[in-house]
């Protein structure tokens, strides 16, 4: 069983995506970019919704991809890439597996594993007690609307496991979810 870290935006009102689905509204810069390089490096493989996924796939390999950063662009493609979903007929962006169940991510050999975007893959690796890490990349904007991060979810606990300010605004918190004893 891999170790399952997931990773999101959200803004200050705790949306991950605005009203249209965007993530425009993301706060980077140079400090941003090097934590996107050291996340990639740290994995050996990455995990998508489906959703998540079809914007991936239409950004990373694309010249857009390249041109946001070079070094993450070429770590995306390069690097092992699984997609949960009953509905693509194939998964077809570079050294990518379709996963038709999320009950089969268990299977995955990798080490470490990143679910980049994709809340509700996380939402259900959280109600299935896999998920490992939470890390919350808060940018400092208000959306008034949007899709809710983590929506569905009953209440679970999270211990805070450490912080780490950027300089364009941002702050990243990362947690790991309370397993209850008993």
């Amino acid at each position: 069983m891999p170790k399952l870290i997931s990773f999101l935006g959200i803004s200050l009102d705790g949306f991950h995506a605005d009203s249209s689905g965007g993530l425009e509204w993301q706060t980077f810069g140079p400090e941003f970019t090097a934590y996107s390089v050291e996340q990639l490096d740290e994995v050996d493989a990455l995990l998508f919704g489906r959703t998540t996924y079809d914007g991936m796939v239409r950004y990373w390999p694309e010249q857009a991809g390249s041109d946001f950063d070079h070094g993450v662009a070429s770590r995306m493609n390069a690097i092992r890439k699984y997609v949960v979903s009953r509905s693509l007929a194939t998964a077809d962006w570079n050294n990518t597996s379709l996963l038709r169940e999320i009950s089969e991510v268990e299977a995955i050999a990798a080490g470490k594993v990143a679910i980049f975007g994709s809340s509700s893959v996380t939402v259900d690796l959280i109600r299935r007690g896999l998920l490992d890490e939470l890390r919350l990349m808060v940018n400092p904007v208000v959306l008034g609307s949007g899709a809710r991060l983590l929506d569905g979810l009953d209440l679970t606990a999270f211990t805070l496991a450490r912080t780490r300010a950027f300089e364009a605004g941002n702050v990243l918190l990362t947690y790991r979810p309370v397993v209850s004893g008993g």
